[in-house]
């Protein structure tokens, strides 16, 4: 006879912004009772009048690559081609690669080429990869070691930039796993339950195998790449169920295809040219193909997630999801079409947005949509439309920390400057329940995915919010981070 579940007390908590303080208790991770008078409890913890929400979720990253994006030489500051590179080459190593991240071109007054870091660094393979992870500037030893040696400028985008990438060498694969698993425990440090894996792989054979080797401190749903749609369907793979081995860790996600590009790299498909050319952005998958996918994942219980960032990629990814007629969800709608906002509302379609980009891009977004911003990162728009949607951060194009979205989803901004387009600010907590699945307070019941913060956020700004000192974390009902309580 197994023994009765621990039952363990958060005493003294807020629940939720502007809320009551009040005892909960939790049992088999769950929350089991939430009262104004202590429970009879095996263990207890005061909170001290710290706020109890939803555990959050970041609904957009891609786990291998931020893991990887934490070790790498940071180009965020680069304002120029040559800052970027006085910037890797002091740190290149004279044998293997060398690879920076987080470079942004689109604002740059020089451009990217590869006899830019033969000259300062001959020899060495080094690789310079974007923020949006669209763009990779690869050294002429880079290059011939992926086997494009005769490449003109070294600067690869969309399709050719994920190739070679993925032609570089990997880390070893116990080490790769120990660095997402540290990166999981990282975000749970910052209130984070679980996350919506894109990464480029066979996510759920991936992450099984951590699972069973690493203890990983977040919930998991295993996207699947298009080019595994296949193999996928004969697995028996279908979104939303279990993956089996795994603990009530991991399950299984949407199949990822792409229409478009995206903004810095000026691929982002768009109804209007960009500004001094002819070049509209660039079209990955065909209507018609698009539809095939989606057809074929949905006969098998398998919902799509399209990426469009473009006004015209977003129309063509409503189109395709009228047609096909089945749940799913669009990634990132930077930029929508006034007419297009009322068809999100469809039962069952998810807009997965990334406030944090909104901020970080306006001055590119400005640059290179000029009169259009108003309907970009138009999340009150949407909203009002009808749309659900849920927020992540595409880690490592943002940090893997939800109050950053959150903030810039209220504030819309992260400086000093004015919020930008303010009429598209979010209330708080509509934006906290985006950042938690739908979950918008803490009731008996619900799993004991839950976050402590240490002050209310109703009370904070943005950069209050953005900066939240975490109390604790659970993860059905286990600490996942435990800070002074």
């Amino acid at each position: 006879m197994s023994s009765p579940s621990p039952r363990l007390l958060l005493r003294d908590a807020r629940l939720g912004p502007g809320g009551p303080l009040r005892h909960v208790l939790i049992v088999g991770g769950r929350v089991a009772e939430v009262a104004e008078e202590p429970p009879p409890c095996d263990e207890s913890a005061d909170v001290g009048g710290g706020t109890l929400l939803p555990g959050l979720w970041d609904a957009h990253v891609h786990s291998a690559q931020w893991a990887q994006a934490r070790r790498r030489i940071d180009l965020t500051s680069a304002r120029s081609a040559r800052e970027a590179v006085d910037l890797v080459v002091p740190r290149a190593s004279v044998s293997g690669f060398t690879v920076g991240y987080g470079f942004r071109d689109g604002l740059w007054p020089d451009a990217p080429h590869k006899s830019l870091l033969q000259a300062a660094a001959p020899g060495r393979a080094i690789v310079l990869v974007s923020n949006d992870l669209h763009t990779a500037w690869f050294s002429p030893a880079a290059l011939a070691a992926v086997g494009r040696g005769e490449h003109p400028t070294g600067v690869l985008r969309e399709r050719d930039c994920y190739d070679a990438m993925a032609e570089m060498p990997p880390p070893p694969l116990d080490e790769l796993d120990r660095w997402v698993a540290d990166a999981t425990t990282a975000a749970a440090a910052r209130g984070v339950v679980g996350v919506l894996d894109f990464e480029f792989a066979d996510n759920v054979t991936d992450w099984t195998r951590r699972v069973r080797s690493e203890r990983i401190d977040v919930r998991v749903a295993c996207s699947i790449p298009v080019n595994r749609l296949e193999e996928a369907i004969g697995r028996g793979l279908r979104t939303g169920e279990p993956v089996a081995g795994a603990g009530d860790l991991l399950e299984v996600g949407p199949v990822k295809t792409f229409v478009d590009g995206s903004l810095n790299t000026r691929t982002a498909y768009c109804e209007d040219p960009y500004p001094g050319g002819d070049t509209r952005g660039l079209l990955e998958t065909a209507p018609e193909e698009l539809y095939g996918v989606m057809a074929l994942a949905a006969a098998h219980g398998i919902d799509p997630a399209v990426h469009a960032i473009g006004d015209l990629a977003v129309d063509i990814a409503l189109d395709a999801f009228e047609r096909a007629g089945c749940p799913g969800r669009i990634e990132h709608a930077q930029l929508v079409r006034p007419e297009d906002f009322g068809r999100f509302a469809r039962p069952g379609l998810v807009a997965g947005v990334q406030p944090a980009h909104a901020p970080d891009d306006r001055d590119v977004a400005d640059l290179h949509w000029p009169g259009r911003t108003g309907r970009a990162f138009a999340y009150a728009d949407l909203l009002a439309a009808g749309a659900v949607i849920e927020l992540g951060s595409d880690a490592p194009v943002a940090p893997l920390d939800p109050w950053d979205g959150i903030a810039s989803a209220v504030a819309r901004t992260d400086d000093e400057r004015p919020p930008w387009h303010p009429e598209q600010a979010i209330p708080l907590p509509v934006a906290l329940a985006a950042a938690a699945r739908g979950r918008a307070g803490v009731r008996p019941g619900d799993p004991a995915d839950l976050v402590i913060t240490e002050y209310d956020p109703a009370g904070l700004d943005g950069d209050g919010l953005r900066r939240m000192p975490i109390l604790g974390t659970l993860l059905g009902g286990r600490w996942t981070h435990r800070r002074s309580i």
